[in-house]
């Protein structure tokens, strides 16, 4: 099996949120822990290791909320600059020996484990790993993504709030997609009323439309 990493990108600003110039959404609670500890659960009830997570603004919030996990903290100081710079750091912490590094969101509470498994079990299908794999659903490219080590030089080139997607897409038939059946791929947290409408909706629940 190759060695993949887990990148949890938790650095960002929270600005839709309103949360407050030292707050930050990612320590919000969500069914009864903080909002990034489910990101960060996920991970680690996967195969990944290592799993870095990269923080920046209100850091001492976001790793007060992590505290006994097993993580590996990379603090990013440009995060105002936008995502790709959160991106860079976590990549460039990474060890010489992993193949690729699944990129996961700090706000996006119903990936799981399972589904993190499934990007890395598709990278590791083929003869020739792609460029990349991506969980798709009813056509839609969602997120976490997985990158392959061929990509890690191309990442120093992002700029702004651009992250994997930009090279993703770039790489054209050089990335796999993964089908999925539930909507995890595609629900994010920006805002408090996000917050609560998922906190109103069983954890869990799969969309009848399937595929």
């Amino acid at each position: 099996m190759v060695e993949i990493a887990a990148i949890i990108l938790a650095a960002g600003r929270s600005s839709r949120f309103d949360a407050g110039p030292q707050e930050t959404k990612l320590a919000a609670p969500l069914f009864g822990k903080p909002l990034v500890r489910h990101a960060a659960e996920a991970a680690l009830a996967s195969r990944a290791r290592p799993i870095l997570i990269v923080t920046g603004h209100a850091a001492p919030k976001v790793e007060a909320a992590l505290a006994d996990l097993d993580l590996i903290l990379i603090a990013n100081p440009d995060y105002r600059t936008g995502l790709s710079s959160s991106l860079k750091a976590g990549i460039r912490a990474l060890p010489e020996t992993v193949a690729g590094a699944v990129i996961l969101l700090a706000d996006m509470p119903r990936i799981s484990g399972e589904l993190i498994d499934r990007l890395i079990e598709t990278f590791e299908t083929p003869v020739e790993p792609p460029l990349a794999v991506t969980p798709v659903r009813a056509g839609s490219i969602g997120n976490p993504v997985l990158i392959g080590r061929r990509l890690f030089d191309s990442v120093a080139h992002l700029e702004g709030d651009h992250g994997a997607r930009r090279l993703i897409e770039a790489a054209g038939h050089a990335v796999l997609k993964c089908p999925v059946d539930d909507d995890a791929i595609a629900i994010d947290i920006d805002t408090k009323d996000a917050l609560s409408s998922l906190e109103g909706r069983p954890y869990g629940r799969r969309d009848p439309a399937g595929v």
